[in-house]
């Protein structure tokens, strides 16, 4: 009985995974494809990755994606770190309901209406500072960044609540500052966490479309968004070339944050 019901596991397993990652598996194949058609196979060629880096359009929103990425990934760790600690260590205040909600309600947000929601902020700030510079990057940068701190938050918040404060208590009866404490306690000792939520938040950012779309400007293209009117018009063999190196990529990065991940839990 037990050895039927281990065999059913691993056959729902198997199917489960096959349906998840065959069709990666499918496109990382077609990407050495050396027909310029998806659908027929006619040899083994690296063609359309030589092609894809020749490619000055795709390079360039590639370039703005990993800007936007970085410095969305990097503002997120900043508030959501700080955030976590305060939702960690500070107990009943006056608005901890509401910041909480708030803070949650990215993650919970179809990206339609947080798209627009940011669109419609960035334009009524246009209108009223006429100074500010139109949509770009940097708008681009913000709202990555106001999605991806929740993430950091939580990461923060749970290794933050598992932690023991023994040690942050003693520097605190010696006389060290409570920024002191932070500085050379405290944030040692969620190093791993930050670093996979800044991870975390990068991957987000690199693969946001939506979002993307509502808030960038003519000349801020993301690398999400030159794949999608791509593909509209039919799969290029380069774009299988590109979403084999970003599969790659993604696969490392998220392996990196699962492996911190684990060496926040041996902290605990």
């Amino acid at each position: 009985m037990n050895r039927h019901r281990i065999s059913f596991t691993t056959a729902a397993l198997g199917a489960g995974l096959a349906f998840l990652y065959a069709p990666l598996l499918v496109v990382m194949v077609n990407s050495f494809n050396a027909s310029r058609l998806v659908t027929v196979w006619t040899g083994f060629s690296p063609r359309w990755y030589g092609e894809l880096f020749a490619d000055r359009q795709i390079l360039d929103a590639a370039l703005n994606s990993l800007i936007v990425a970085v410095c969305s990934a990097s503002l997120a760790v900043v508030v959501g770190t700080t955030a976590g600690y305060v939702f960690a260590r500070f107990g009943y205040f006056r608005g901890r309901a509401a910041l909480s909600g708030a803070l949650a309600a990215p993650l919970v947000l179809p990206d339609v209406i947080a798209g627009l929601s940011l669109l419609l902020m960035f334009v009524a700030l246009e209108q009223t500072f006429t100074w500010l510079p139109g949509r770009g990057l940097l708008t681009i940068v913000l709202a990555h960044a106001s999605f991806t701190t929740a993430y950091v938050a939580i990461i923060v918040q749970a290794r933050l609540a598992g932690m023991d404060r023994e040690a942050e208590e003693s520097a605190a009866d010696l006389g060290a500052k409570p920024f002191a404490v932070f500085r050379a306690i405290t944030l040692p000792m969620i190093r791993p966490a930050v670093a996979a939520g800044w991870l975390l938040a990068f991957v987000l950012s690199l693969d946001d479309l939506v979002i993307a779309s509502f808030v960038s400007g003519p000349q801020s293209t993301t690398l999400p968004m030159v794949v999608f009117s791509s593909v509209r018009l039919g799969v290029s063999p380069k774009i299988n070339a590109l979403a084999t190196i970003l599969i790659v990529v993604t696969l490392a990065l998220l392996s990196v944050a699962a492996w911190m991940g684990r060496a926040t839990l041996k902290q605990k």
